[in-house]
């Protein structure tokens, strides 16, 4: 019977999560929903042993809440915020543009248009280390890799399908999804990175990069499109969304988004472990290295001092957005847990005679398919993650190599839904259906899930 109710509540769920309802208050009411109703039928206890109970059921919904948000808002949700501060500081100033426009340049040399988009695929994953938002980075590189695309000849579909998957892996130390998931892990975020997610990632490059080649060429063929080279002046981009900055910033700007990744892994275990350097450290320098940089460039102090106000009003944002979301998701994961659900689950698993592995293939298939139906990679690993260290605990693995793949295979399979963030951003700007787009980016992207689920499980 608990199992039935854990079911029809997450079902409950993500129907609304998908209708387009807030999912920090579908997921609220669904975990109290569960906590509430499992708690009087007897499943479980929301503070087991009654430490920090209120004395009241009802107040306990709420005191649990209040624990969470509390405990994430001071630790995990300030890396996040600083890390949202910083990026919304760049984008103000024209610094991420810049690092873009930098680096393109080099793969106009290549003749083959192609493999000029498989390469600028593969680019656009290495930016997301220092610009760590995927519809912030597609709309960055539909403004300049879009129309040099286009202009050499490929469809307008075949290069917005590059872009939108740039990012199909959040693989940044500095992502809000690496941080949950080194902290669930007990680990470090930059060995996190440099141990296991850059090894993952480094086999699931030549993979995308070798499918967007043949899957885009054949499709551009299979519909008729003529590789014919076009003036980059000839090829329309929509943006007017009013979210872009139009400043030509100086090219010493490409400098400003890296600053805090080379802080953070210059002066980590990996080079120099003596000199102590946090995320939110690195966040304040580099923001403080662009405030010099943009005095220089004004010789304005009023604007050069009221713009600071950027970084603060992204630091807000993202508390309003991700870090309530993380706990709104933590808080579904614990009436999933006093249900029972999730021992039923891993019991079941157990006496089935697969183990660990099946268990980890059922978290990862259920958070790949709710992130194409809902349109989000955040809301269900963050709705999920929080499991992660006590199923690994029960079932005798390390939670890394539970929580690493269902990462990764959110951000993967979001590209593939017609309703997520990024795929809506770059079919808008290109003029295409959202759904003509996912037809283009299905392939690479499901040849991403199976190549990073392997690689997980054979490399750890």
């Amino acid at each position: 019977m608990n199992i039935l109710l854990a079911i029809l509540v997450t079902v409950w769920v993500a129907y609304f999560i998908v209708k387009r309802y807030k999912p920090q208050t579908i997921l609220f009411i669904g975990g109290m929903f569960l906590m509430l109703v499992s708690v009087i039928a007897g499943y479980g206890e929301i503070f087991p042993a009654g430490k920090g109970s209120t004395g009241s059921l009802l107040f306990d919904l709420f005191e649990f809440i209040r624990t969470v948000l509390s405990s994430r808002a001071a630790k995990l949700g300030l890396n996040i915020m600083a890390v949202a501060g910083f990026a919304r500081y760049m984008d103000h100033i024209g610094a991420s543009r810049a690092l873009v426009n930098l680096t393109i340049q080099p793969l106009l040399r290549l003749k083959s248009p192609y493999l000029v988009l498989s390469a600028c695929w593969a680019l656009g994953m290495v930016l997301g280390l220092a610009i760590n938002s995927a519809s912030g980075l597609a709309m960055l590189l539909m403004v300049t890799m879009f129309p040099i695309l286009v202009a050499l000849g490929v469809s307008r579909l075949s290069a917005a399908a590059a872009i939108a998957t740039t990012l199909c892996l959040d693989w940044s130390p500095s992502d809000t999804g690496t941080i949950l998931a080194a902290e669930l892990s007990g680990i470090d975020p930059v060995m996190y990175w440099h141990d296991y997610q850059v090894p993952v990632a480094l086999c699931v490059f030549p993979v995308v990069a070798i499918l967007h080649y043949f899957t885009q060429k054949y499709m551009d063929k299979r519909d008729g499109h003529v590789v014919q080279p076009m003036r980059k002046e000839d090829v329309e981009v929509s943006t007017d969304n009013g979210t872009l900055d139009n400043a030509h910033p100086p090219l010493i700007y490409a400098l400003l988004p890296i600053v805090p990744l080379a802080l953070i892994l210059v002066f980590s275990p990996l080079l120099i472990p003596d000199i102590k350097m946090d995320i939110i450290k690195a966040m304040l320098i580099g923001t403080a290295v662009g405030m010099l940089a943009q005095y220089i460039r004004t010789r304005n102090g009023k604007q050069v001092a009221e713009e600071l106000q950027i970084f603060f009003d992204g630091m807000g944002r993202q508390m309003a957005n991700v870090v309530t979301l993380i706990v709104a998701g933590e808080t579904f994961a614990r009436g999933l847990m006093v249900s029972g659900t999730i021992d039923a689950l891993i019991s079941g698993t157990q006496n089935s005679g697969f183990g660990a592995i099946a268990l980890s293939l059922v978290m990862i298939i259920i958070i790949g398919v709710c992130s194409v139906v809902m349109g989000s990679g955040n809301a269900p690993f963050f709705a999920f993650a929080n499991l992660v260290p006590d199923i690994a605990a029960k079932s005798g693995i390390a939670a890394v190599t539970m929580i690493l793949p269902m990462h990764f295979i959110a951000s993967s399979a979001r590209a593939i839904s017609p309703i997520t963030a990024v795929i809506i951003v770059v079919s808008g700007m290109a003029n295409i259906s959202s759904f003509d787009l996912v037809k283009r980016t299905a392939i690479p992207m499901i040849g991403s899930c199976i190549t990073l689920v392997l690689a997980n499980f054979l490399l750890f």
